[in-house]
């Protein structure tokens, strides 16, 4: 069944089409909950509630003949992250991390994707969460702040902080020398 056909079923409240609609974006939306909450029972926690949230507010989707609703749903699984985040006061900003470190722009290529997730989800959350937000999702540092509802210059601080994070943990992996 094709995915206009699957949200049309979500509408009408059948079970089969989101129990399968469920099983197609479940995997990827997990993944980027993840990134966001480090133990996996609050990132599935935020899996769920979010996809409650999808298919409670179904009827205000406009499924475009090119569009996917991976895109809305990231966005509801990003929100319910944050929303977990902010419940849990996880933005505190820890000053451990000053040291300035050149990149090495090959370093990532060096790495597995299992590799990678490891080392962003030992980042301090404050730092993961704004990593996430500002290089992977591709939100400014004006949107993560009203978001986060905190300065921007809180999250470019923090965006540093986690970027300097990543150069320590590649050198002790060997991945970055100097």
């Amino acid at each position: 069944m094709n995915e206009y056909r699957l949200v049309e079923g979500c509408r009408h409240g059948d079970a089969r089409a989101q129990r399968a609609l469920f099983e197609v974006h479940a995997g990827p939306m997990l993944m980027l909950c993840r990134r966001y909450l480090q133990q996996e029972v609050r990132a599935e926690e935020a899996l769920l509630s979010g996809f409650e949230k999808f298919f409670r507010t179904i009827d205000r989707f406009v499924y475009t003949a090119e569009g996917s609703v991976a895109p809305w749903l990231r966005k509801i699984m990003v929100n319910e992250c944050l929303l977990v985040l902010r419940q849990k006061n996880m933005f505190i900003v820890r000053d451990e991390l000053r040291e300035e470190v050149a990149g090495d722009e090959d370093a990532v290529a060096k790495m597995g994707a299992d590799e990678i997730l490891k080392v962003i989800s030992a980042m301090p959350e404050g730092y993961r969460t704004v990593f996430n937000l500002y290089v992977i999702e591709g939100y400014t540092h004006g949107e993560i702040a009203a978001m986060l509802e905190l300065s921007e210059g809180t999250s470019k601080s923090q965006l540093a902080k986690a970027k300097n994070f990543l150069q320590k943990e590649l050198r002790k992996r060997g991945v970055v020398y100097g």
